[in-house]
């Protein structure tokens, strides 16, 4: 009996075993959660920790900024949106400096003549310029060129002394022959020996139907060899004084995306066998439409950014028959400031002559009827002598002081 009883008490004591192993089970699954709980969060700032997969990582804990977190209410999401604007815009700004980066080296790895350039003037490089002028030339405009050199482009020592004392660049543009290496090339290299003011475009060849390839060629060359406020396109038959071109330019110096000249909208002429012709005359709507608003092509001047634009697009921007068209088509749907003033297209004397007497100096002057100055290499020193501002004006200009400073 006394064993009886004692099996019969034991037995509403025992736990059954599936209940028991239950229970471990459920005890050992909430020892685990609380303990990965413990575990994620670091003690302290930069204290090393070992996650699962075994890869050791570096956690920086600060409570200052958990305790600044808790206190945000909803009355500042106003200024973290502002402040994610903020911080969008400047990566954007990044972005454009990485791709204008990335396209300078791609440049300068392509062409080979702009690699040892760079070499060559790497020092001069970091400094930077108030203007770059190019003057579109041709191999058959020997004449023209030594007619510019007599009248308004410096020579030799005063050239250097302009580049270092004012910042300003002057270079005849002018690509290779479809006979690279062949007689033409050879003229070119041995005029540069004497004079060396050329700017070669190695990638170019040159040609009239070319114009628009050339003036996008220029752009992207020139910005990517120096760092410059402006960068200005010159046709090699026109007069132009420099301190009034400089001073034109250096009342916009502060201006973003910038586009100076005198600015037309002549006809898109459908008909073949004229001048001018425009084979996609039909891209500007009905036949007589007129062209948007744009720079005429005897001389224009853009802003670095609208330089690194066209540096940082040049494969993908389209060409029209006239490069000045294509300039200014390049500008269209972007935020950019058109500058009409007609101070960059006088007239020859007696036009050009009754206005330096009247104390408001050309920037430049050449006949409408001509697209340049008719007969310029006979007519040029009689512009230059009439209509010529002071000698000592390109020395003395105030933008030297405003504009002269180092990157």
């Amino acid at each position: 009996m006394f064993v009886k009883s004692r099996g019969e008490h034991a037995s509403k004591h025992v736990l059954p075993k599936n209940l028991a192993l239950l229970l471990c089970f459920a005890s050992f699954c909430a020892g685990m959660f609380f303990s990965n709980r413990t575990w994620m969060v670091p003690d302290a700032k930069g204290i090393p920790w070992t996650s699962r997969t075994g890869g050791k990582q570096f956690v920086d804990y600060d409570p200052n900024i958990v305790l600044k977190n808790e206190g945000n209410n909803s009355g500042d999401i106003s200024g973290s949106q502002h402040s994610i604007l903020t911080m969008d815009k400047a990566i954007s700004d990044l972005e454009i400096k990485l791709m204008a980066s990335r396209a300078e080296r791609e440049t300068i790895q392509k062409d080979p003549m702009i690699s040892e350039g760079v070499k060559n003037i790497e020092s001069t490089l970091k400094r930077k310029y108030f203007m770059v002028i190019g003057i579109n030339t041709a191999f058959s405009s020997h004449k023209r060129r030594d007619s510019v050199r007599a009248t308004w482009m410096p020579q030799a020592e005063k050239r250097k002394k302009l580049e270092e004392e004012t910042g300003i660049i002057i270079r005849f543009v002018i690509g290779h022959s479809s006979t690279s290496g062949g007689i033409l090339d050879k003229a070119i290299e041995a005029e540069e020996k004497v004079h060396g003011d050329f700017l070669r475009l190695q990638q170019h060849v040159e040609g009239y139907l070319e114009l628009s390839a050339k003036t996008k060629t220029y752009f992207a060359t020139a910005v990517s060899l120096w760092d410059a406020e402006f960068y200005v396109k010159v046709d090699d038959d026109i007069h132009v004084n420099l301190a009034t071109l400089g001073v034109t330019l250096a009342r916009h110096s502060k201006k973003p995306r910038v586009y100076i000249g005198c600015m037309k909208s002549g006809p898109v002429l459908a008909r073949k066998g004229v001048k001018y012709h425009e084979p996609e005359y039909w891209k500007f709507g009905e036949v007589g439409n007129k062209y948007f608003r744009h720079a005429t092509g005897q001389l224009y001047a853009i802003s670095k950014d609208l330089a690194t634009y066209i540096f940082i697009n040049q494969n993908v921007l389209h060409k029209y028959a006239n490069e000045d068209v294509s300039l200014g088509a390049w500008f269209i749907g972007l935020d950019v400031e058109h500058v009409d003033d007609r101070r960059l297209c006088c007239g020859t004397p007696p036009d050009c002559e009754w206005k330096a007497q009247a104390g408001n100096i050309c920037a430049a002057s050449f006949d409408w009827r001509c697209s340049g100055i008719c007969r310029s290499v006979e007519r040029i020193m009689e512009v230059h002598e009439r209509c010529g501002e002071d000698k000592n004006a390109l020395w003395s200009a105030n933008f030297v002081q405003t504009i002269r400073t180092s990157s």
